[in-house]
């Protein structure tokens, strides 16, 4: 007996999504086969005087979840981690009545946190005195507080952590999950990421880096894999997944989307926001999570690649997918970022939602608005419309300043 089919299974049975292009977890998936595209001008505030003048933003009326009262507590990437977890707390049917709360988790990821706070008490600070800051101001900034307000709401109350890991952050916390139900630390464990911070301070300290897209046109704006990208997208949202031991599933005949089969992980250790050129990082990352599944390369049937839209991701991580796959390098690739921007710490598990549907529907949905494969890009790029695609294993792949780098693999799950 191999050493996989000894430990305990995990699988998906509720999911939550708030994203620029679809605000539960159904609507997102819709809207990505069609590939809608939600990048347009910036409404939070006046962008006028940035260079960068486009994001991807969640318009979404946030009172009709969260009276406003007990919103002006939180920051508003914990709001959208609150309301994304509702959905799938409800999906799964997960209650106090069929689960021990004691053995059920929360991980939540943000790359960044309560920026927007941080920035709007400073500048209370300066004008009113900084003994005047909300109260509310440190469990609002800090980036642990998604999770806290998660497991408050939900009354889980085994392992409740939040992974700090850059654009990593969101599929890391999926693998944490894994690993506590997989290691029997838990039954259940609610995994996700949640990222706002579309704000003039992070568009500019971005922007500085010259790692953000400056033009105006939303079609040419997130082009992953495209000759001409230039930078990625500002996003926001929220991804949540409900992870559960199989048999924990099955004895309260739980739904069940898919199974959560591999994770791999790896670091860099080369720059603080320079992917290694090399890939060798990146490559090793998606192999753990294939030696973690007990799987091969050709097994896969789809990768929902990070896909930034910049230079140097998109280049080291196509290099990473055609060392890995070899002749298996034309299995379908596309990046959804194409359509929902970059939504940092949020963007492995919003990307992990789309990775379970193309397994369970059997649907690849497009990178959009791509015209011209870049130098090193020539992959098998889903171009132009979603397709069809008998797949049984989807991967997704996610990597983030100071060389972080994660996978996870998804399949099918063909059991009654």
């Amino acid at each position: 007996m191999s050493a996989a089919s000894e430990r305990r299974r995990v699988v998906i049975t509720g999911m939550g999504a708030l994203t620029p292009i679809g605000y539960t977890h159904t609507d997102f998936w819709a809207a990505a086969k069609r590939g809608d595209c939600g990048i347009a001008p910036i409404t939070a505030y006046d962008a006028s005087k940035q260079a960068v003048r486009l994001a991807a933003e969640v318009r979404l009326d946030t009172e009709a979840f969260v009276p406003e009262r007990e919103a002006r507590k939180m920051d508003r990437f914990t709001l959208l981690a609150v309301i994304a977890a509702r959905e799938a707390v409800s999906d799964s049917g997960i209650t106090s009545d069929n689960t021990d709360t004691a053995r059920a988790g929360v991980v939540i990821a943000s790359g960044i946190g309560g920026l927007g706070t941080i920035t709007r008490e400073h500048t209370r600070g300066e004008e009113r005195g900084y003994d005047r800051v909300s109260p509310f101001f440190i469990p609002m900034a800090i980036a642990n507080m998604a999770a806290g307000r998660v497991a408050i709401e939900s009354g889980f109350r085994g392992p409740c952590s939040c992974v700090v890991t850059a654009c990593e952050g969101g599929t890391r916390a999926i693998g944490e999950g894994l690993r506590a139900i997989r290691h029997g630390y838990a039954d259940v464990m609610l995994c996700g990421g949640a990222e706002s911070c579309v704000t003039p301070l992070a568009i500019g300290g971005f922007t500085s880096m010259k790692a953000m897209h400056e033009g105006h046109d939303p079609a040419r704006a997130s082009i992953p894999f495209d000759r001409e990208r230039s930078g990625f997208v500002l996003g926001e949202g929220a991804g949540m997944l409900m992870l559960e031991e199989l048999g924990h599933a099955k004895a309260r005949r739980a739904r069940i989307y898919a199974e959560l089969i591999g994770y791999g992980d790896s670091c860099d250790a080369y720059h603080i926001t320079a992917p290694d050129p090399s890939a060798d990082g990146a490559a090793s990352a998606i192999e753990n999570a294939l030696r973690d599944a007990g799987l091969s390369p050709s097994d896969i049937g789809y990768i929902n690649a990070h896909g930034t839209s910049t230079q140097l991701n998109d280049r080291c991580e196509a290099i990473a997918i055609r060392r890995v796959f070899g002749d298996a390098a034309r299995v379908p690739v596309s990046s959804t970022k194409s359509m929902t921007g970059h939504l940092l710490g949020a963007a492995g598990s919003v990307e992990a939602i789309v990775c379970v549907n193309a397994a369970r529907e059997g649907f690849l949905p497009p990178n959009i608005n791509l015209r011209e494969r870049g130098e090193e890009c020539d992959l098998n790029i889903v171009t132009g419309a979603g397709r069809s695609a008998d797949i049984k294993y989807a991967l997704s792949d996610s990597f983030g300043f100071g060389g972080h780098n994660g996978a996870v693999i998804v399949a099918r799950h063909d059991e009654p």
